[in-house]
């Protein structure tokens, strides 16, 4: 491979290292407990509970509508970096703008929130669309990867150095740990901002020409052209389907393991060790999920994390101490980042590369609908039992009927399946 391609596929692998910061320090682990207890000082507790609700609602919802309609923007012109920037800007001035929002100022809080979500969930989806122009199909798997790795550990970098902070904020020169956590939300955008650059400097698109230029109008036709043809293809539409079923499980996972931990008991300092695990676990091992996906195949691979899934799931419910989450956080940590990125390697090479954007508009739709499902079924259950642990085993639905449906996915490359004989 070409020097200069290499370098390419590094600086498109480098905006998981700058952007998973918003993802580990905010939406994981900072936001939803500075909101509670700093910027909804006064309010009821159930008040804080339902805004939050309703702003992480709203902002998915928003980004299930635009992010197949986006995708098929970009792929009108070669505009693909020149979206994420526009939407990676939004969320880096959001998440800087944290700093600057007063104690009791929750609605403010609430509305950034949203801003940011938004940037972030935008920008990936021209930062995926652009896997298929950096890589042949026999290296998707290995590239995806590379970026889900990069990721965990750039996130879990500044994390660290966030949760020594709120900690330590005396070791910072900060004030107390309020104040460590705002400048936290600072360096999330510094760091973000910084290690965008690669991406931004280092990868050429070919410049969209006039003819090229997106109509509103002619999109949205391409659009349901698209739902069409993927309606036509039984294999791809098979694997969404079980994109769809396991990813919500993943995504249930990922969101409720915190509250999941503090509704049994375990102290706070634990669940923040046990975050961190999974990011650092989540660094290596997704690497080398890649190299499984690409000798083996991406469909073994996801087999294994998806099984992986399954035990782990069952093991949770029935665990009390602080000792047995580590244990749970190492075991996710160790498939978490596999899933993701072979689900994404996998699913572009079903997929045409010249409409990338388009597709992997509808692969964000549906990822960013996940933890729907999931959550709702363990509320039912869990009320209906009066047994949160039986409500956590409902998950297991989800990654079974997930797997059911990838038992059908023929995994041969789109352009090996099409090529002439």
């Amino acid at each position: 491979m070409p020097t200069h391609n290499r370098r390419s596929q590094l600086s498109w692998a480098f905006y998981d290292w700058a952007n998973s910061a918003f993802a580990t320090t905010v939406m994981a682990g900072f936001f939803p407990l500075f909101f509670k207890q700093y910027w909804s000082t006064g309010t009821d507790a159930t008040v804080s509970t339902f805004w939050l609700g309703l702003g992480n609602s709203g902002a998915s919802f928003l980004i299930l509508i635009m992010a197949p309609i986006l995708g098929a923007l970009a792929d009108s012109g070669g505009i693909h970096k020149r979206l994420l920037a526009v939407f990676a800007t939004i969320g880096i001035v959001a998440t800087a703008a944290f700093f600057f929002v007063a104690q009791g100022a929750w609605p403010w809080a609430i509305s950034i929130y949203v801003i940011a979500i938004i940037g972030f969930s935008g920008a990936n989806v021209f930062y995926d669309a652009m896997l298929p122009s950096l890589t042949t199909h026999s290296d998707f798997h290995r590239l995806s990867a590379l970026g889900y790795a990069l990721g965990y550990l750039g996130g879990g970098l500044l994390f660290l150095v966030n949760v020594m902070m709120t900690l330590q904020p005396s070791w910072f020169g900060l004030a107390d740990a309020a104040a460590a956590v705002r400048v936290s939300f600072l360096s999330v955008a510094v760091w973000w901002l910084i290690f965008s650059l690669p991406l931004l400097l280092g990868i050429r698109e070919q410049a969209p020409t006039s003819s090229s230029r997106p109509a509103l109008g002619k999109e949205f036709s391409k659009l349901w052209n698209t739902l069409k043809s993927i309606r036509q293809q039984r294999n791809l539409w098979m694997f969404l389907c079980a994109y769809w079923l396991y990813i919500d499980g993943v995504a249930t996972i990922i969101r409720m393991a915190v509250d999941y931990g503090m509704a049994i008991g375990l102290p706070s300092d634990s669940l923040i060790i046990a975050l961190l695990l999974v990011q650092f676990i989540g660094f290596p091992a997704t690497l080398v999920f890649g190299r499984i996906g690409q000798r083996y195949g991406a469909k073994r691979g996801l087999w294994i994390g998806l099984w992986a899934y399954v035990i782990a799931t069952a093991c949770a419910s029935l665990m009390s101490s602080s000792l047995e989450f580590y244990a749970l956080a190492v075991a996710l940590g160790l498939v978490q980042g596999g899933v993701q990125s072979l689900s994404r390697s996998l699913f572009g090479q079903l997929i045409p590369p010249e409409r990338s954007g388009e597709y992997f508009g509808f692969l964000n739709m549906l990822g960013k609908a996940a933890a729907v499902l999931g959550p709702l079924m363990v509320g039912i259950v869990a009320a209906t039992t009066g047994n949160s642990r039986i409500g956590l085993l409902s998950i297991l639905v989800l990654f079974l009927l997930g797997m059911w449906f990838l038992r059908k996915v023929d995994d041969t490359p789109l352009a090996a399946s099409t090529a002439p004989s």
